[in-house]
Parts: structure tokens; sequence; C-alpha cells
């Protein structure tokens, strides 16, 4: 074994690919669609390295074309659990004593065949199973993912040489321990990243997990576990367990090795795990870490020194890239009166030119929602909006679930502050603006810290700084990730650490140092070099 103490490489963020007409990349991505459509995946259970079929299947189709299925999916029950946490077992002792170069090189070269041959297959898959456009694909299944490779390690190593002061004639050390047991990763469908990240980042600090993905993203993810195979992940380090959240979770939290939980999906589902992790207590045999993204109902703040033209670009990509479909989606705004009729004006204007369809066509800027029932649930909050007095269409409305599941960007104005719309997350491409009176800027700040149970991003638009400074210090609780004159989306590994508080989690900040160190046991060691032969104190001599 080599006694190198090696600097890890520099990480750097993934450059965007632009996939015009007539690149390499849009070339080998069209390649890649054909040929995944051409003949639908099947997708076994994985468990310590062996590809097992079960008794109940269920399909992944492409949401923007329903009726087209993607994969057939095997699911998982309770012998499958068990059978993983018996292989994980198996595999935690040499993998916490593998060391952490070596760990660190298979998801190095994981970021590297994904940069490189993995490419355009991922975001294929992602693009069709999760109804992204090429270019949301890039920023989330290439880039994000390849970032969290690469300064996960980089993070990694700083978190090794946090190491705490030696006085003379003693040695002190931290040794960083993998947890005792594995860790549960529950993954969502909107971020292949996340999905990702969720399973490798225990990994890459010694430990073994067992990773259940959404049942609408199994084709993207399954393939980043082919991936992770090719890079040298041993067997048994990570069990991949297709199914329904019930089915796998409920034995999962009641085995007593369960030492963590990585999870990002919704707040209910998190709470109903929490609890379950209460009153499982004192059956496990130390507390599990608990680490969770659950959603949000994100903020824009408009001041009355805002330029209306980066406010409305910031709200129209904000509210409405990735069909609204991003845990930090701008979700509700607060307009000044004075600024009103202008930025409404710019937003209809701009929302008509829109294009929606397959994404397969470049053109689009949106696509479908991800499955019917999130279909339903946007268009119950489009006919209450119709219904409600108080509030009004401005562009948009219309549902069509005939082909695929498609919602229209669509653009509420409420004079209700709060209004179902303005108070609870919809996870869909819909915007509900709120006019306030120029003169009743603190109260609308109030107001809008206090609108919602979600605190995960928000931002605000002025020119004025001295603005910026107050809004900033009065919503200082309201947002994990608060941007100013930017929307409130996009946060970049290594540049905006992610997270937020109140219902939207634990805040324990994916994409940094901050995150990583949740899945160590830190072991203080204090070496004497020449010990004490006598237990009398000096000051017990007599004068």
């Amino acid at each position: 074994m080599s006694n190198a103490i090696a600097r890890v490489p520099t990480p750097r963020n993934e450059p965007v690919r632009s996939y015009a007409p007539g690149s390499p990349e849009r070339v080998e991505l069209a390649a890649a669609l054909r040929a995944l459509r051409a003949s639908p995946t099947e997708i076994p259970v994985q468990v310590g390295g062996r590809d097992l079929a079960t008794a109940k299947t269920f399909e992944q189709v492409e949401p923007h074309a329903h009726k087209r299925v993607l994969a057939t999916c095997h699911a998982a029950d309770a012998s499958h659990v068990q059978q993983a946490v018996d292989a994980a077992r198996a595999a935690a002792p040499g993998w916490a004593a593998m060391s952490f170069d070596d760990r660190a090189s298979i998801f190095l070269r994981a970021a590297d065949l994904l940069a490189g041959p993995w490419r355009a297959r991922v975001n294929a898959a992602t693009m069709l199973g999760q109804s992204k456009t090429c270019f949301q694909a890039e920023i989330d299944a290439a880039c994000e993912l390849i970032d969290f490779f690469r300064f996960n390690v980089a993070y990694a190593r700083q978190i090794l040489e946090l190491q705490p002061e030696s006085a003379p004639g003693l040695w002190n050390r931290c040794e960083y321990r993998n947890l005792e047991g594995f860790v549960f990763a529950v993954t969502p469908f909107n971020f292949t990243s996340i999905a990702g990240n969720l399973p490798t980042a225990p990994a890459l600090m010694g430990n073994v997990c067992l990773w259940k993905p959404a049942s609408t993203s199994v084709l993207s993810n399954w393939l980043l576990m082919q991936l992770l195979r090719e890079a040298g992940l041993p067997d048994g380090v990570i069990a991949f367990l297709p199914g329904s959240g019930a089915t796998v979770g409920d034995p999962v939290l009641s085995q007593p090795e369960l030492a963590g939980v990585h999870f990002t999906g919704s707040t209910g589902v998190f709470h109903s795990m929490w609890k379950a992790i209460g009153e499982n207590i004192a059956n496990y045999k130390s507390y599990p870490r608990l680490v969770g993204e659950t959603g949000g109902k994100d903020f824009v703040f408009a001041h009355p020194s805002a330029d209306v033209d980066a406010l409305a670009v910031a709200l129209l990509r904000g509210a409405f890239e990735y069909q609204g479909q991003k845990c930090s989606a701008a979700s509700r705004a607060y307009v000044p009166r004075s600024l009103a009729d202008a930025l409404r004006e710019r937003l209809v204007a701009e929302v008509s030119a829109i294009s929606m369809g397959d994404p397969t066509d470049f053109t689009h800027f949106m696509a479908a929602v991800i499955d019917a029932k999130s279909f339903e649930k946007c268009k119950r909050y489009i006919d209450g909006a119709r219904a409600d007095p108080a509030a009004s269409i401005l562009v948009g409305g219309e549902c069509d679930d005939s082909t695929g599941w498609f919602v229209q960007p669509t653009i509420i104005e409420t004079a209700d502050p709060m209004a179902p719309s303005m108070c609870e997350e919809i996870f869909g491409p819909i915007l509900t603006l709120y006019v306030y009176e120029d003169g009743k800027l603190d109260e609308t700040l109030a107001l809008c810290d206090a609108t919602s149970p979600y605190a995960l991003t928000g931002a605000v638009f002025a020119r004025d700084r001295q603005a910026v400074a107050h809004m900033a210090a009065r919503l200082r609780q309201a947002a994990g990730n608060f941007y100013v004159n930017d929307k409130p989306t996009g946060a970049v590994v290594g540049q905006q650490p992610f997270g937020g508080a109140r219902a939207s989690g634990t805040n324990d900040k994916a994409g940094s140092l901050l995150n990583l160190i949740r899945w160590t046991s830190v072991r203080t060691i204090k070496e004497t070099f020449v010990p004490p032969t006598d237990w009398r104190y000096p000051h017990m001599q007599e004068g």
C-alpha cells in the first residue's frame, strides 16, 4: 500500500455543453435517445452485485408520451431488503478498511466516465424518463453529478485534515470512521444528480448503503448503478432496491443496523420516516443520522427599485424550467403596485411564446409533468384559482393528458396573500403573484416570511442597495439559499451549498463539507509518549 499523503485533484465545475444544431454532443445524444426508445430496458433489483428478478414488476413510461414504455422494473420486497442488509454487512468491513485514496479513485473515475462515454446515455435516460429538455438534463444528470463526485472527494480530504492541536509530550488526532450499520438513501425523481449523490456521498466516507430510487426515475438511476460498477465499486457497497416506499422503506427502518437516512422527497414522507425511527429508537445499535431535503414554497420578492426585465426573466426561468418540478422553483411572487402593470405585460407576452412538448424536439423549453398524480394536482390548483373570486389567471391554465401529462405554464394573480396557491407546495408550472402597496414593504416582508412553513430558497430584486440589505435581514430565516437579483434555482456544487430549514429539511447543505461530515463518526485519539509513573501531584507535597 502506498504511504503517500496524496493531494486529490482540484475540482472544477464541469462545463455545460450547448447542444447547438450540428454539434457533436447533439448528434451523440440523438443517437442515445433513439437507442433507448428502440429497446425498453428490463431493470432488476441488485443486491451484492447480483441482479434479481422478482415476482412483481412495474413500468416506467415517458411522461410526455405516457403510452410509450421505457422500462420494466422489478420491485423489491422485504426479502430483498434482508438480502441487501446481509450483503451490506458482509461488504462493510472491507469497504471501511479500504484507504481513502482507493475509495476516492472510484468516484473520480465515475466522474470521468460520466463526463465522457456515459454522458449521452444518462442524459438521454433523464430526458425520456423524467421529461427534461436536453439543457435541463445536461445541467443535472451530467454536470451536477460530475461535480458532486469530484467536489465530494475534495471536501472529504478536507475533513480528514481537520485535526486537533497537540501539547508537548502528546499526539492528538481524529479518525473519521464510517457509521456502524448502513445508510438508507431515498432519492427523488426530479434530479438524477441528487439520486446519484445521496447513496455515494455516504459511501465515499466508508459507509455501505441501501438505495431506493423513485419509481418514476428508475432508468436513469439504474444506469448510474452500472456506471458505478464500471468505475470499480465493490459488490455489496450499494444495493439497488426499486419498489414502493412502504414495501421497501418499512422493513429497512425496522433494521437494528440502520445508521442513517439520506433523503430527498416530500415533507410528509420524511415526517413519517422520522416518526417510525423515533418509535424504533430503542432497537437501533446507534442513533441514526437523519439528513433530509423536503421541498419548498419558494418566493421572489420585488422592491419598487427592481429592474422589471430582470425580474420577469427570473420568474419565467425560476417558475417554469423543468415544469416547475424543482424544490427550489419560484412559486410565489410579491410585486409592488408601481411595477405590476409592466411586469404583467412582459410575463404574459413571454409565457405565450414558450414552447412545450416532447423533449426530443430540442426546440422546446418545457415538457410534461412527471405523472398522472402530478397532473391532477396541478389541474386542481388551476381549477381552484378559476373558482376563486379573489384570483384570476393571467396566462396559461390549460391541461391536456391525452398524449402526455402537459400543463401549460400558468400565472395566477391573487388579492389574497393566503390563497392556497400562495401557501402550498404544488410542484408544477404554476406561479402566483400578489401585488402589494409600495408603502407596505415591511408588512409584506413579514407576510412573505410567515406565509409558508417552508424555508428552502428565495430571491429579492432591487437596485437600491440599502433595500437589498433591509430585505435580506427581514427574510433571514425564510430561505436556506438566498438570491439577490437572480432566480431562486440553479445552485451549483462548490458555489452555492444547497439546503433549507423549517419544513424544507435539515439544511445539511449538499455540495459541501457540511453534508459529508454527517456520514462520519469521529474517534479522538490521545497518545502520551512518556506517561507518568506516580499518581501523586506536586501540590500534594509538604512545604
